[in-house]
């Protein structure tokens, strides 16, 4: 016999939050989260409004009790990793002891859609729900979730409306000129009551004897270990001084008084990345902007020499080879025959323990590829004291030859083609922003700005160039008008100071000095 199926449909009962016992009716576990996005004075206004407001709204209605006022203040809205108490809260429902969220808006709770719908999510699978006073929006209800991917949407694109609108205020100020600058981690500067930058004298010094010693031959190490012993912290208060700290020092516009704005930009509104600017948003190159530190001139001299240093190749390969400051003579002691560098080496000849230079590529390829002859260290530095008391000897043809040389570096000089440059620059910039304005194209007028920075950069290191060879001339100059002496033993300092090359041939050391002028020293 066939049995009938009686079928009874047992409708759903709505469950809200943790509560599990329906007889005993116990209230419901509410707490509100409220949230302002700056630390002013005024948002901090908002924020005490806020928390009262939500302590009266659940405490009146007698079905709720308070779970708890969950404020997070002057924290950003665009994720949730730092938002402390927002964290605190979910970890709460998930735990059991809040069986409902009372928020003021979707723009409060999140600004960023994925995040939102996540939490929403997670606290409808424990019967959380999360109700939106100003959207009248409760996550529990069958419209809840539609109405809610459309309202956090629009969130989203409010923060990415505010993100856009923080940019072009930005931009506004760069172009214009205003320069923001951290100074908590600025070595050589401070700000004065009014915001402007201001030299830092002590720091200032600092400054100054980092690119006189790099100048002078030091690298990167032997500065910062030179810093380190006479106990001199870097701006950021630490007492190790990192090469790339120093090469930032060496490369940073700030000190001559410049200030190039957009470096970095966002790449995401949400998450906040910046990334380094390669062009792919506009900059800002602002001159004089603030009191300099570095001279101009001794500035590109600086660059100038970094580029030398790391382009440095020799021999007939051009080779490149690593720049060394260990010895005065390092890097610059050249083999006649293949046009590599002499290195300095540890000799053991029969068991005579010496020091010796000798060409790098006969070290690294043998005598068949270079038969350049091995010098003896002290030979060496006793052919440079030679060349330099030559120079002493011979004071009147030296000072002669010295003054010949300015007068040929004078007759270089063209400052006509910096300021046409620096007016044509001008005016397509002009123009360039009345486009940009306009929301017209102005790729040509990049290109042109472009190839005349470039112009200008080039320009700026010719004078720089010819401003480093006069100082050097003047250098020989008060040497060789205060020397009255002759010098009686090898100095890596002076040497340091006064050679640009030596070369070993055989019959004799050409040294060649940073004024431009040379003496052969026979062997």
């Amino acid at each position: 016999m066939e049995l009938s199926r009686n079928v009874t449909v047992i409708p759903a009962r709505r469950r809200v939050g943790n509560t599990v016992n329906e007889q005993e009716k116990p209230k419901l576990r509410v707490a509100a989260y409220c949230r302002v996005s700056t630390d002013s004075e005024e948002q901090a206004t908002s924020y005490d409004a806020q928390v009262a407001h939500y302590t009266q709204f659940i405490e009146k209605n007698s079905e709720w009790e308070l779970a708890g006022i969950f404020a997070d203040d002057g924290i950003s809205g665009t994720n949730t990793k730092k938002r402390e108490e927002f964290n605190r809260m979910i970890e709460a429902c998930m735990t059991g002891s809040i069986d409902m969220i009372i928020t003021k808006s979707i723009s409060r709770f999140a600004r960023n859609t994925l995040d939102c719908l996540k939490f929403i999510r997670e606290l409808k699978e424990k019967n959380i729900p999360v109700f939106f006073e100003k959207e009248n929006i409760n996550t529990m209800d069958s419209k809840g979730e539609v109405l809610l991917t459309i309202m956090a949407s629009l969130a989203q694109q409010e923060s990415q409306s505010l993100s856009q609108n923080v940019k072009m205020g930005l931009q506004y100020r760069y172009q214009n000129g205003e320069v923001q600058v951290n100074h908590n981690r600025f070595l050589g500067y401070t700000k004065d009551e009014d915001g402007n930058l201001v030299i830092d004298s002590v720091e200032a010094e600092v400054v100054k004897r980092i690119y006189c010693e790099y100048l002078q031959g030091a690298s990167l190490a032997q500065i910062g270990k030179s810093l380190e012993a006479d106990g001199i912290l870097t701006a950021a208060g630490k007492a190790r001084w990192r090469p790339e700290t120093l090469k930032k020092i060496l490369q940073n516009e700030k000190y001559i008084g410049d200030a190039l704005l957009q470096k970095t930009y966002t790449v995401d509104f949400l998450t906040k990345k910046r990334v380094k600017n390669n062009g792919i948003v506009p900059q800002y190159y602002v001159e004089n902007s603030h009191e300099a530190i570095i001279p101009r001139d001794l500035y590109m001299q600086v660059q100038e020499e970094m580029v030398r240093r790391a382009n440095l190749h020799s021999g007939e390969n051009r080779k490149k080879r690593i720049y060394s400051s260990k010895y005065a003579l390092s890097s610059i002691v050249y083999c006649p025959r293949c046009g590599d560098i002499y290195r300095r080496i540890a000799w053991n000849n029969r068991g005579k323990h010496s020091f010796v230079w000798r060409c790098v590529s006969r070290v690294e390829h043998g005598p068949s590829y270079c038969d350049a002859q091995t010098v003896q260290e002290t030979e060496l530095q006793e052919a440079v004291v030679k060349a330099i008391n030559i120079a002493l000897g011979g004071k009147d043809d030296m000072l002669i030859a010295l003054e010949q040389n300015i007068a040929s570096v004078l007759a270089l000089e063209d400052e006509g083609s910096m300021e046409s440059i620096n007016a044509k620059l001008e005016e397509l910039q002009k123009e360039l922003l009345k486009r940009a304005n306009a929301k017209k194209d102005y790729n040509d007028l990049a290109d042109e700005i472009d190839r005349l920075r470039e112009l200008k950069q080039n320009a700026m290191a010719e004078n720089a160039e010819r401003e480093g060879l006069k100082q050097r001339i003047a250098e020989m100059q008060e040497f060789l008008a205060e020397q009255v002496e002759q010098i009686e033993e090898y100095d890596e300092s002076l040497v340091r100071r006064m050679v640009e090359k030596v070369t070993v041939y055989e019959e004799k050391f050409s040294v060649e000095f940073k004024s431009g002028t040379r003496v052969d020293v026979k062997r």
